[in-house]
């Protein structure tokens, strides 16, 4: 349901519908250790940009930080939401930010573990929270719009209807919304997913916040669970219902490579030197 890579890109941590996380080692394709402590699917994990911090989030909205290096949990489990969608730890590290089934994206003091001033009113279900680069910005990607906050004053940037506004023919009568985001390393370019009704990824401009020329891409005709962007910005993936990770090539939003899978993805990574691509 879930996956993230370690900086030492020698392990990866995975989230599962078997309510457990599992660490694993990259090169020989092993599990290390088995994360247990949540009484639900998994479908939310973060790793800390030093590796030394993994959260995970599960469908009942409770929260978990373990330790990086030994697994060991460093917080007794506490609700954090009422369903937790989506994770990320800031650039810096002193903040993760949650998003969840109760409409509010909170951000918490990752030394103290307690809330950093009240949660952002998001008025709609979380189903992505994504810092950029900088960390000057916070995207949040709800059903019915793409948020853009400054998560240190609180102050809302902009507010548009992304895939919200957007839906083929043919499937008038399903609601378009926002499911997935990823921003390229220069902060640049915010790249978001759609659901089945607009199966498609929209790329806007972060200094206009409208789409950029050649923005959607097309290729999938089912939701897209997630998006990644490497590390050299020269490629993305994605994700889908259609049981396939589709491999675009940033400078022209071409399709260069489609990996088939035996059933729906939810979940889709780079290794941080950008030469495997990981998905489930």
């Amino acid at each position: 349901l879930a996956v993230a890579v370690f900086p030492d890109m020698r392990r990866m941590v995975t989230g599962s519908a078997d309510k457990t996380l599992r660490l694993w080692d990259l090169k020989g394709g092993v599990v290390l250790k088995k994360l247990e402590g949540h009484c639900d699917w998994v479908g939310a994990v973060a790793i800390s940009r030093d590796g030394e911090l993994i959260a995970s989030g599960d469908e009942k909205g409770v929260l978990i930080i373990w330790d990086g290096d030994t697994g060991e949990p460093l917080t007794q489990s506490f609700q954090a939401h009422s369903g937790i969608d989506s994770l990320d730890f800031s650039p810096d590290g002193a903040v993760l930010a949650t998003g969840g089934w109760d409409k509010k994206t909170k951000l918490w003091n990752t030394k103290t573990w307690r809330l950093q001033d009240k949660p952002i009113d998001c008025r709609d279900y979380v189903n992505c929270i994504r810092y950029s680069p900088s960390g000057v910005h916070l995207a949040i990607a709800t059903l019915g719009d793409i948020q853009i906050w400054d998560p240190n004053t609180r102050d809302c940037i902009k507010i548009f209807e992304g895939h919200a506004a957007h839906t083929s023919i043919n499937r008038a009568s399903i609601r378009p919304f926002n499911k997935s985001l990823a921003w390229t390393p220069d902060g640049k370019r915010l790249l978001s997913a759609g659901t089945n009704a607009d199966p498609t990824i929209r790329e806007w401009d972060s200094t206009s916040w409208e789409q950029v020329r050649g923005s959607p891409w097309k290729g999938h005709d089912k939701q897209i669970c997630a998006i990644a962007v490497n590390s050299a910005a020269t490629l993305a993936a994605s994700a889908s219902y259609n049981n396939s990770v589709r491999l675009w090539q940033l400078s022209d939003r071409r399709t260069i490579a489609i990996f088939r899978h035996s059933d729906w993805m939810r979940c889709v990574t780079f290794s941080l030197d950008g030469e495997y691509i990981l998905s489930g």
